[in-house]
């Protein structure tokens, strides 16, 4: 049952003005209603990572004065380098915390045991966030969060946040601003709480993260683009970042008229890992492994029914989303999996990459009234298009309109191994069965979103594997003319006018009516933002469209491209050597070009960049070498894993076609040598996107010194300086950077070899080589 409580305030009294302190040293405690100032331009750092501010004491006001910012590290400081707390308060209660700014450390403000804390405006940004490695051009798997474990705080200590509240009940957060950060607000074990008005946007990982966190209000937010791993036609992964994260057992939560758009997910709920008896597993798996002797027990495993019953109602259960905006993920509008009883209704879900509700294992789930449109562009495997649910039963998909996604419904089920003997699974198996899909609008029209690439044009209404004793009826069929043949699964696409599987009651279902808080109106704010390719990385997050975008983009032959975006009237000035640069304007209009290139050789290069009073320094080298490389294709038996003479003899085969380039950066994505214009004869003759491989020497002079070498390579590499190996990464992998130092001892030329192969998939290849500094 939900309490209503408000602030304690004397009503028709003038509250006495606040008396102020000048907050000069760590380890300040507060045990008095006060304002706080704190001297322009001081940096407290937290040395003992308790706090710098502390609160004392029960029932005070702590207010900053206009102006004030508690700063932790100077303006300067890399963000992945930041430390320490803001603000501490714990076992204190009915605290409020007014115009908070905090920036420059590791968390903003960390609450625990604080029962009825009210944080009310202010700005908490500027603090840590990773720096990430995935680049324009390739993926790196380094930068993936794993949210699953939290319950030592293991969030707020390894991937911080502007304001982490702990076991706490009746909090208020409301009317808060956070910027430039890894992730905004994080509610760990907070129940019966408000949280509104507030705008966590543009972070590199979470806006809003619940940890066991339930019966809580999250109404009229703002958590767009929280986002990391995106770049619009090479990869979409996502991370794992979220615009709003609820994960193990977060229930009864009212989740309505958000905006949490382009994030990673949108929306990204998990019942947990307790709540799938994964911690239940390892134990019986111990017990069975001492009592009977055996290292492998895995066909021992039984879930008894009782703890089969017990894990059947652990989930994120009975969740309300309702009127938010969940479009332009890279990855899913909704992902709700293995949990019950949640109703997502009036959503828009537009253009999301993979799906924009994907609920595995999922059950008893109201999907109604949405918007689902333009969802699955750049799917892979068996989730894409609208609604995807995986051994899911008693859903209900009703009154929706579905439009030009790539599969309007997707219900299925397959062989998931050991996942199907968790007793969170088995206590709630019911097969694929009980499934209602009515009232709903599916339309197939002229304004296809998908005009081009695999599977252009070949939108599903229905894909359905279950065990027959679903419904679907009373559905609008309209233009849809499409006809499948699959592989994997039972598929059926309906022409207009006809209806299958007609049969029995449907029954009511009722929307419930929800309490909104909060004065914005964050959906459709950023309209001008709005497509997945509005996403723009950089090496600490997403572009927030506001200050300058500047970035390191693909080169072609001998040259470095950097973007910039985002600045008036830059300048650009190449410090003196031997490199050159150009300014051209960037796709669309957009920003601007800068390439930067030399004559053969290694060329350091220095580049100022100023507009106004902001300034940057671009850093370099540029490899120019004259590279002879053989492209060529390879069949299992001559695999370069297992048979390197046969693969290399392939070079000198008849199906090997040679090219002379400029330097070794071939950003293949899903495509082959012979899609990316290399040359006319590698066009004509090239192999294709899979099972490819490539062998590439130069010689080139060196000054004497000691140099790094550099490659990021999806499948294996091999580089040789000299005939030394020094980077080896010979199997299979997504892409990988890998390093090696090679020492000059005395001017002169130096000959490079560099072999890479590729499997299948997403395929990357680039060499660099710079004098250490």
């Amino acid at each position: 049952m939900w309490r209503l409580f408000l602030p304690l305030v004397t009503l028709g009294l003038t509250a006495a003005p606040l008396p102020r302190i000048e907050i000069t040293h760590d380890d300040t405690v507060i045990t008095q209603s006060c304002r706080v100032s704190i001297a322009a331009g001081r940096v407290l750092v937290d040395a003992n990572t308790n706090g710098v501010i502390q609160i004392g004491a029960d029932g005070i006001t702590v207010e900053f004065a206009p102006g004030t910012e508690l700063r932790g590290a100077p303006e300067d400081a890399a963000p992945d380098t930041l430390r320490g707390i803001g603000i501490r308060l714990e076992g204190h209660h009915h605290v409020t915390l007014k115009g908070l700014r905090v920036r420059g450390y590791f968390n903003g403000v960390v609450a625990r045991r604080a029962d009825q804390l009210l944080i009310d405006g202010g700005d908490i940004s500027d603090n840590y966030r990773q720096h990430l490695r995935s680049t324009p051009q390739a993926e790196d798997g380094a930068d993936w969060l794993f949210p699953h474990n939290n319950d030592q705080e293991k969030w707020r200590d390894q991937y911080g946040g502007a304001v982490c509240v702990e076991e706490s009940r009746e909090v208020i957060l409301r009317s808060l601003r956070v910027r430039w950060g890894q992730n905004g607000l994080i509610l760990d074990r907070v129940t019966d709480s408000r949280v509104y008005d507030n705008d966590a946007s543009f972070l590199s990982g979470w806006g809003l993260a619940l940890w066991r966190s339930s019966r809580n209000i999250i109404s009229r937010n703002a958590f767009d683009f929280c986002v990391r791993g995106h770049s619009e036609g090479v990869y979409n992964r996502g991370q794992d970042s979220a615009g709003i994260l609820c994960f193990e057992q977060c229930n009864d939560n009212v989740i309505v008229e958000n905006s949490a758009t382009h994030g990673g997910d949108c929306f990204f709920g998990f019942a947990g890992r307790e709540a799938l008896g994964e911690f239940w597993l390892e134990k019986e798996r111990d017990r069975l492994r001492r009592e009977t002797g055996k290292a492998d027990v895995e066909a021992l495993l039984q879930v008894p029914p009782e703890v089969a019953r017990d894990f059947s109602a652990r989930g994120c259960n009975r969740n309300l989303l309702i009127g938010n905006d969940f479009s332009y993920s890279p990855a899913h509008g909704i992902e709700m999996t293995f949990s019950e009883g949640n109703i997502f209704a009036r959503n828009r879900l537009v253009e999301n990459a993979i799906c924009g509700v994907w609920g595995g294992y999922s059950s008893d789930t109201l999907i109604a009234e949405n918007r689902l449109e333009g969802n699955g562009g750049l799917a892979y495997g068996l989730e894409r298009g609208g609604v995807n649910m995986e051994h899911a039963s008693g859903n209900q998909i009703r009154n929706n309109t579905f439009r030009n996604n790539k599969c309007a419904v997707h219900l299925w089920w397959d062989d998931d191994g050991q996942l199907l003997k968790s007793p969170g699974v088995v206590g709630n198996d019911r097969g694929v069965s009980g499934n209602l899909i009515a009232g709903n609008s599916f339309v197939v029209d002229p304004q296809n979103p998908f005009p081009s690439g695999p599977g252009a044009g070949k939108l599903v209404v229905l894909q359905l594997r279950d065990d027959g004793n679903g419904q679907v009826r009373d559905n609008s069929y309209i233009a849809n003319t499409v006809r499948l043949t699959a592989s994997n699964a039972v598929e059926f696409a309906v022409k207009p006018g006809i209806e299958p599987r007609r049969e029995g009651v449907v029954p009511r279902y009722a929307i419930p009516k929800v309490q909104v808080l909060g004065r914005t109106r964050p959906i459709g704010a950023r309209s001008e933002l709005r497509g997945r390719s509005q996403i723009l990385m950089d090496e600490w997050g997403p572009w927030d469209h506001a200050g300058p975008l500047v970035r390191l983009l693909a080169g072609g032959s001998g040259e470095q491209r950097w973007e910039v975006r985002g600045v008036k009237g830059l300048q650009a000035e190449l410090l003196p050597g031997r490199a050159r640069l150009q300014r051209v304007p960037g796709a669309g209009g957009s920003g601007e070009i800068l390439k930067v290139t030399a004559s053969p050789g290694v060329t350091p290069y220095e580049v100022q960049l100023r507009s106004g009073g902001w300034t940057k320094t671009l850093r370099g080298s540029l490899l120019v070498a004259p590279w002879t490389a053989t492209f060529f294709p390879w069949t299992a038996n001559c695999d370069p894993r297992t048979n390197l003479p046969a693969w290399r003899a392939l070079a000198t085969g008849p199906d090997a076609v040679p090219a002379a380039v400029g330097a070794l950066d071939f950003n293949y994505g899903g495509r082959g040598p012979k899609h990316l214009g290399i040359s006319e004869e590698v066009t004509r003759r090239g192999p294709g996107a899979e099972h490819f491989g490539m062998i590439a020497r130069t010689k080139l002079p060196l000054p004497a010194g000691r140099w790094r070498l550099a490659t990021l390579s999806d499948d294996g590499v091999r580089v040789k300086v000299g005939g030394r190996v020094l980077i080896e990464n010979w199997n299979w992998h997504g892409p990988t950077p890998d390093e090696a130092i090679y020492e000059q001892t005395v001017p002169g030329d130096v000959e490079i070899e560099v072999e890479h192969f590729e499997i299948d998939g997403h395929a990357v290849l680039r060499f660099e080589l710079s004098p250490v500094r």
